[in-house]
């Protein structure tokens, strides 16, 4: 056995089910490993990012670890920007960055480049392997490393030597994640005072609060004390369904998302970060909540914030069950094709147990509050902001859970990042149904103007937002990338055409023109 080979196994021994793949020519002895060792499912995909971004959302769905396979410092640095919004959502990932041989690297060959420097920002756990017989034990902590709660980023660098030298595959017994750290008494006390003081309060939830068992605890902590809920901008996933509460989405831009708290005198936060602006505008504040309200936290996203959360309503002796008013299912739109339109469309014919990612920018901005009366879903965002990301986190959605349909609502600007998940969706016959929200421009960037005070674009500002010149044609992009694609132009073609590809299997694209 050589060190690749010892490394697969290992993986394989720790329940890594899956690797996102762009391999080189230093990475060849593992890509051999995948075939001598059987168990782990290897995903070819065509861009780094696409690897990244499929490792994220994998991770989220699954919530374990997938493998990336990139190829030395440029290939992961193609990689990096979905590592950011990885980290931002608090993923669990183990990349493995081959490495040239380490007799070869005091040669400074064209490819040769500092790593760990490149690494070290989306990374919470680095290491460089210095031989094949310690691949083993380095990556069992790399995935030990990347399984705390609530989920981290490891890398691991591999010399091609080192995969090739003999290695006896032992290791150390896996150990068990430890538990989330208990929220210290004083938190959930303080906590309490506050929500006793009959003030107007908003208890503000991100991570896994976000999920069945926090949102529960949250409504029953509502019931009682009348606290409105709120939830981060960008979650990295919430569960949405008939019998769970309404979460309010902090709005994005900061004249609003300050109008949506200043009601409130005390802000609690469970498992999320005092909101702040994506961007500094002048004249308005980096922090939404004020100095003249009261934040608390009640669990840091490291904490075990669903654990306080039930304690929490415990406390306040919050009924054990909280029963959501009934919420109807919009009805199939038709007529002109809107972005309200777009997102009542998805709502309406979602079915059951789907998964959302949403990327559509400015033109999903309704989905949420017309699909509270949907049947139960998944909704994923881009916590970190980097775009392009829509694209390769359904793909890693649809491995994860390939019984769950996956509807990616993307815009067609950040599409163009990452187009290369389509290939790997057609290859690995995934049940993805994208949207493209085909506005022919960078929409943001023209609101982002008008806020700033242009209001006429002059012609190099109008040529940095618009999408045209040549127009995108997404259905010819999707069709030469091997997924059946389609053109809409009204509401009801868009009724018609999603629910055609839902009920196939196997990815579908729909260019929705707005």
């Amino acid at each position: 056995m050589n060190g690749a080979e010892s490394l697969i196994h290992t993986a394989i021994k720790a329940d890594i089910e899956v690797c996102f793949a762009n391999p080189g020519t230093t990475e060849m002895p593992l890509v051999r490993a995948l075939d001598e060792v059987e168990g782990l499912r290897a995903v070819l995909c065509l861009f780094e990012g696409v690897c990244t971004g499929a490792a994220d959302g994998y991770a989220r769905m699954a919530e374990k670890p997938a493998l990336t396979l990139l190829h030395l410092g440029p290939g992961f640095a193609n990689g990096i920007a979905y590592l950011h919004d990885a980290r931002r959502a608090r993923s669990p990932i183990v990349n493995l960055i081959g490495e040239h041989a380490t007799w070869h690297i005091g040669a400074d060959p064209p490819l040769n480049s500092d790593i760990e420097s490149l690494a070290r920002p989306v990374s919470h756990w680095l290491r460089r392997n210095r031989s094949g017989e310690k691949l083993a034990s380095d990556l069992t902590d790399a995935i030990a490393a990347a399984c705390a709660h609530p989920g981290y980023i490891s890398t691991l660098i591999v010399p091609h030597d080192c995969q090739l030298e003999p290695a006896s595959g032992l290791t150390r017994l896996f150990k068990t994640a430890p538990p989330a750290p208990r929220v210290e008494e004083e938190e959930l006390t303080r906590s309490i005072e506050l929500l006793q003081q009959n003030q107007p309060t908003a208890l503000f939830l991100g991570g896994h609060a976000l999920r069945p068992r926090g949102l529960h605890a949250a409504a029953r902590i509502a019931a009682v004390t009348n606290c409105k809920l709120f939830c981060e901008t960008f979650p990295a996933r919430l569960e949405r369904a008939p019998n769970l509460p309404t979460v309010e989405r902090l709005p994005y831009f900061p004249e609003q998302a300050l109008a949506a708290l200043e009601p409130f005198s005390t802000i609690i936060m469970a498992g999320a970060k005092a909101p702040v602006s994506f961007f500094g505008y002048p004249g308005l504040p980096s922090f939404f909540i004020s100095e003249d309200q009261q934040q608390h936290v009640l669990a840091e996203p490291h904490e075990d914030a669903v654990a306080a959360l039930e304690a929490l309503a415990e406390a306040v002796n919050a009924p054990l069950e909280v029963f959501a008013p009934p919420r109807p299912r919009p009805t199939k739109p038709s007529g002109q094709l809107t972005p309200e339109t777009l997102c009542a469309a998805v709502a309406a014919v979602q079915p059951p147990h789907a998964i959302i990612m949403d990327e559509g920018n400015t033109s999903s901005g309704a989905y949420l509050a017309v699909s509270q009366g949907a049947p139960p879903h998944s909704y994923l965002t881009q916590p970190g902001g980097a775009i392009g990301l829509g694209l390769p986190c359904a793909t890693g959605a649809a491995i994860a859970c390939p019984d769950r349909p996956v509807i990616n609502i993307q815009a067609d600007g950040s599409a163009m990042y990452t187009l290369q998940a389509l290939w790997t969706q057609a290859r690995e016959s995934l049940n993805v149904t994208t949207i493209i929200c085909n506005n022919h421009s960078y929409r943001i960037l023209g609101l982002e103007l008008k806020r700033a005070g242009v209001q006429e674009f002059g012609p190099i500002a109008q040529s940095m937002i618009a999408l045209t010149q040549p127009q995108l044609d997404w259905v010819q992009l999707a069709q030469g990338l091997g997924v059946p694609a389609a053109r809409v132009m009204t509401a009801d073609e868009l009724v018609l055409q999603l629910e055609r590809a839902l009920a196939e299997a196997g990815p579908h694209l729909i260019e929705a023109w707005l």
